[in-house]
């Protein structure tokens, strides 16, 4: 039984790191010893990029929304950048020529189209944001003035997400991330980006595999590169999460196999500070591998079941939290599906990997297209 309690321990351990002494530890040591971005307010020539794939129920509103952005217009570019759309994205793109120019792409994914678009494009920095985001006026300009430190590289925005019409609990974890993307950021630089809105130097950008995308894999190439990637909380960007923690599940497996990709294939932990290594395995592995820790806990307390209260305490504590998500508890049931999506995932991508490109179900597609004219208004 000697071996069984050391996995019980190491899982336990591990789980506990990664949810909630790490995010404690980080924002401890960002106190004691943090490393300032010297930002100025700046204007630099910016190219901003949506990628698109049918998007016409969100795209004139994208435009209009960027096109209103404070910011000197002889100095931002706009790019929409379409992945084969098939509806009537580029008819709608279209109609704000000059101002917004269109690359029509043939189906290869959202960063295939990006790197495009890069490649054509000529700001001395390149912003991204999604087709179903809304910047707020000064986002722009927020965003860039951390690129008066030379050090940094890639700076990644405030996702705000709006209350959510239904049952879906992301905007609670979604505060939790944030807390840890910002002490990270004090430190040196964050382990993880969003694609609502970010920003990276032309001489920085790194064209990488059409199945990685840049939230994840931006953040560690930069530092691989000796510089910095850091977040700009006053830089916000709006978008409403998926109606249920149903619909939220089925977005999480899709993102955690381009996470397992990136993390077994990209490189990951290679040629990273030890501060910066130890970060990316705590908030990024740990947590990417907790469906995996979790079934080995409890395989292991039904094993130790016997052997004293302490483990039977451990065991009845995870039959409760299951519990508590079969009867749709709120919390519980998010943290127990994102924890199966992590399960999920991996399955999926040992099974066939990872595609380059995704067609948005209906239910996610809808929960985009909502309010549309009260986003549009935020100030």
């Amino acid at each position: 039984m000697i071996a069984v309690k050391i996995v019980f321990w190491l899982a336990l351990g591990a789980l506990l790191w990664t949810h909630a002494l790490y995010p404690l530890v980080v924002a401890l040591l960002a106190r004691v010893r943090p490393r300032p971005v010297r930002a100025e307010p700046i204007e630099p020539r910016v190219t901003v990029i949506v990628a698109a794939y049918n998007e016409e129920a969100a795209i004139e509103r994208r435009l209009e929304n960027l096109l209103a952005l404070d910011y000197p217009a002889e100095k931002l570019e706009l790019v929409v950048a379409s992945d084969a759309s098939t509806d009537r994205t580029h008819e709608l793109v279209e109609r704000f020529a000059p101002r917004v120019r269109l690359i029509v792409n043939e189906r290869g994914g959202k960063v295939a189209a990006q790197n495009r678009a890069v490649r054509e494009s000529e700001g001395e920095l390149v912003a991204f944001s999604d087709a179903n985001a809304t910047w707020a006026p000064d986002a722009l300009r927020l965003l860039v003035r951390s690129f008066a430190d030379p050090q940094v590289a890639y700076v990644c925005g405030r996702l705000v997400l709006e209350t959510a019409d239904g049952s879906n609990r992301e905007g609670v974890y979604w505060r939790y991330e944030l807390a840890q993307r910002a002490a990270e950021s004090r430190l040196g630089s964050i382990t993880g980006g969003n694609g609502s809105i970010y920003a990276v130097r032309r001489s920085d950008y790194v064209e990488v595999d059409p199945k990685w995308g840049h939230d994840l894999s931006f953040p560690y190439r930069m530092v691989q590169a000796g510089r910095r990637a850091v977040y700009e909380p006053a830089a916000r960007a709006f978008e409403k999460p998926t109606p249920t923690n149903e619909t939220e599940y089925r977005r999480k497996v899709r993102m955690f196999e381009h996470c397992w990709e990136i993390a077994l294939r990209g490189s990951m932990l290679k040629r990273l500070p030890p501060g910066y290594l130890a970060a990316v395995i705590s908030h990024r592995v740990l947590r990417y591998g907790s469906g995996v820790l979790h079934v080995v806990l409890l395989a292991a307390s039904v094993t130790l079941v016997g052997e004293g209260r302490l483990y039977q305490a451990a065991l009845a504590g995870q039959l409760l939290l299951l519990a508590a998500a079969a009867l749709g508890v709120g919390l519980a049931r998010y943290y127990a599906l994102v924890t199966w999506a992590t399960l999920v995932a991996l399955w999926n991508y040992l099974r066939r990997g990872v595609p380059a490109t995704w067609t948005p179900p209906r239910d996610e597609r809808e929960s985009d297209e909502g309010d549309a004219t009260r986003l549009a208004d935020i100030q």
